[in-house]
């Protein structure tokens, strides 16, 4: 999806622009009038005002709707321009009318939970697998909330008259699996969808147009692309980023102004590293479906960086073999990175409950960057030879089939 209309966000632009296009220029068409090229930082925690009373009317203002108050800055906890910037960009790539950024994804999504408690609705409704500590969030019910989980098929079913929100996570993560999100947001009714979109980015797909309320990033994972920022953002429309904005006021979840500069940066070359990323994974998934150590491999249709896939020998002896790749938590960044599920990122979820949403014991999850493939697939092809990896399930002595051809799940 290269081109789109972009819902406007300031009086600046008038037409519509390609993604490549936003991507580049979205937070930063006031630059060239204040003879800058480079977005500034401001790092300012607090701002003069010599009119208290203009002050205390904007304060007010803000109160009441949540709505970015007109004029100069207030106090970091209530805004920051440098962040703005980054909000103002992501908003247009989603093609949502704002956005709102946050200290961590996790820390976003706890909004959007405190914002649907506020109003009596506590009652959630998510399909798995999600991120294991977006699941355990939900589970553990630490900020008050009921979860039911289900399928895609049973959402319409599970709504009730306290449910305040649907989450889903497509592709998934860690087994990449999509969900029709159109067919979704309709059985939602007028219940928001929360969409993660945090594997595919707006590059791959934007959750708002097929009918979500909300779309949620890990902003440490593509938007950032550097495996240096830690930051979460929520595109929405302007009502709902009220409510947020008075939330992460009331409780300071608020994002660093340098971390949001990185941000904004990041969105810069967001569609070239996430395609060429998205090569070399689906090469690399092609190679790993072919080959007879390998029991499955998940890949998306739409496409994107992610792999996983289950081998027949040991994961753990996987992750220790490898070289090139890095074995580490988090993904996104423009090098491979690799990880077992089962041991990390969805420890903290139920085992019987990780395991029925396939996240098998087997799967590992790699996050493809932009090395050459062919170094890659060398380093993945040793490790996944190291001591045990590569023998048979079941029979540890005997050479795999020439011609044995594990599926690629899509």
């Amino acid at each position: 999806m290269d081109t789109a209309s972009m819902g406007a966000h300031d009086d600046v632009r008038t037409a519509p622009r390609a993604l490549a296009t936003e991507a580049v220029h979205a937070g930063r068409d006031d630059l060239a009038r204040q003879g800058l090229h480079a977005p500034p930082i401001d790092l300012s925690t607090t701002y003069p005002s010599y009119d208290s009373r203009g002050e205390a009317a904007r304060i007010d203002a803000f109160a009441a709707t949540g709505a970015e108050p007109d004029g100069p800055p207030v106090y970091g906890r209530l805004g920051n321009p440098t962040v703005a910037r980054f909000e103002t960009a992501l908003a247009r790539l989603e093609g949502t009318e704002a956005a709102v950024a946050f200290a961590s994804g996790m820390a976003a999504l706890s909004a959007v939970l405190l914002v649907r408690a506020s109003m009596g609705l506590r009652h959630v409704v998510a399909v798995r697998p999600l991120y294991g500590c977006s699941d355990h969030l939900l589970t553990a019910g630490l900020l008050g909330s009921e979860v039911t989980w289900t399928d895609p098929a049973g959402i319409a079913e599970a709504l009730r008259p306290d449910t305040g929100l649907v989450i889903v996570e497509s592709p998934a993560n860690p087994t990449l699996a999509e969900v029709d999100l159109r067919a979704v947001a309709h059985a939602c009714g007028s219940v928001p969808l929360l969409v993660d979109n945090t594997f595919a980015t707006p590059v791959l797909q934007r959750p708002a147009e097929q009918g979500a309320r909300l779309v949620l990033h890990s902003a440490t994972k593509y938007l950032g692309g550097h495996g240096d920022v830690l930051a979460g953002v929520i595109a929405c429309d302007e009502e709902f980023a009220g409510r947020l904005r008075q939330v992460r006021f009331a409780t300071g979840g608020v994002l660093h102004p340098l971390a949001g500069y990185l941000l904004l940066r990041g969105l810069s070359t967001l569609p070239v590293r996430v395609r060429a990323a998205s090569a070399n994974a689906a090469e690399l998934a092609h190679r790993l479906a072919a080959d007879p150590r390998v029991a499955h491999v998940h890949y998306p249709r739409i496409g994107g960086a992610m792999v996983s896939f289950e081998i027949h020998g040991d994961p753990h002896e996987v992750i220790a073999a490898v070289r090139l790749i890095t074995p580490a938590v988090s993904l996104g960044s423009v090098d491979t990175l690799i990880q077992h599920p089962a041991s990390i990122s969805h420890r903290i979820v139920d085992a019987d409950d990780r395991r029925g949403a396939g996240v098998s014991d087997r799967l590992l999850r790699m996050s493809v960057g932009l090395e050459d493939v062919e170094d890659l697939w060398s380093d993945l092809d040793q490790a996944l030879s190291f001591r045990g990896a590569g023998n048979r399930a079941n029979n540890h002595n005997a050479p795999a089939p020439a011609d044995a051809q594990p599926p690629l799940r899509r």
